[in-house]
């Protein structure tokens, strides 16, 4: 469990091994004991190396002969025992981009996803020693939670769109379960997911051009049902009109003759070409 300290000031220190460097050569100058200016000058060397600086963002883990001694997060300059082990880690917010890799939607189609994930070390003990190499463990953990994620939702749903919840669709639903997926795996390194989000999406190459087609047609036909509806309805509202309006009087046949036409106007994607009657109605 990652455990805080605050080591002794550096600036002390420093004045302490700058203090036995000078007593060291005063006595060197005098000749007077030179085992203990000799000594003093072994200390101050050794002293050095208990010297560090924490920057800004940045945490300093310390060991000593293997046994965890705490980490410092607080800038400054400090001092530890010249025979601590130190370690930096970095605590700044970092981001990469997965490239988009081939997964299974929850129907089996293969898909191409790739993603964008934000995180930081928040447990400097968890990631320094719970995971080998927390930077590849943020990178292994990510892309099998991307694999994961896809299998829970299909690509598309062509039959309704608002009956179920799809990766094209439902950007958002999709985006928390993916950072919930991603932030429970990388707990145990230490590690907090700001922000997890897909970055590409799209049908493997192998079944893009069909399920384009589908896409297509679904789309066609759904425009299609729009249109005939509006057309029924202009048609009887023309009928409607006429009637009220006693403007001219229909038989059945004569009837089904004008819904046909103006059905056919209404719902042609080409532009109708009227053939002209120039003589009577019932020719």
């Amino acid at each position: 469990m990652e455990k805080i300290t605050k080591p002794m000031s550096g600036y002390f220190m420093i004045l302490f091994v700058l203090g036995l460097l000078v007593f060291a050569v005063a006595l060197f100058i005098k000749q007077l004991m030179i085992i203990v200016g000799i000594l003093s000058v072994i200390v101050a060397l050794i002293s050095i190396a208990g010297f560090f600086i924490v920057e800004p963002n940045k945490a300093m883990v310390l060991l000593l002969f293997g046994d965890y001694k705490g980490s410092v997060k607080a800038n400054g300059f400090y001092w530890v025992n010249p025979f601590m082990t130190k370690k930096k880690i970095s605590l700044r917010v970092r981001n990469f981009e997965n490239k988009p890799v081939k997964v299974n939607d929850k129907i089996g189609n293969p898909v191409l996803i790739g993603t964008i994930v934000v995180w930081q070390v928040e447990d400097t003990f968890k990631a320094t020693f719970d995971v080998d190499d927390y930077e590849n463990f943020v990178h292994l953990q990510s892309d099998a939670a991307i694999r994961k994620m896809a299998g829970l939702y299909p690509y598309d749903n062509f039959e309704d769109e608002e009956a179920e919840i799809t990766l094209r669709s439902g950007v958002e639903d999709v985006n928390h379960s993916l950072e919930q997926e991603i932030s429970e795996r990388l707990h145990h390194a230490g590690i907090k997911v700001i922000e997890a989000r897909i970055s590409h999406l799209a049908y493997s190459s192998e079944i893009a051009s069909a399920m384009l087609q589908r896409q297509q047609a679904t789309a066609i036909v759904a425009a299609r049902q729009k249109i005939v509806e509006g057309a029924v309805g202009m048609v009887e509202m023309a009928l409607e009109d006429l009637k009220i309006k006693d403007i001219i009087e229909f038989d059945d046949d004569k009837k089904a003759v004008m819904v046909s036409n103006l059905m056919v106007v209404l719902c042609s994607d080409k532009s109708a070409s009227p053939v002209l009657n120039v003589g009577t109605l019932n020719q």
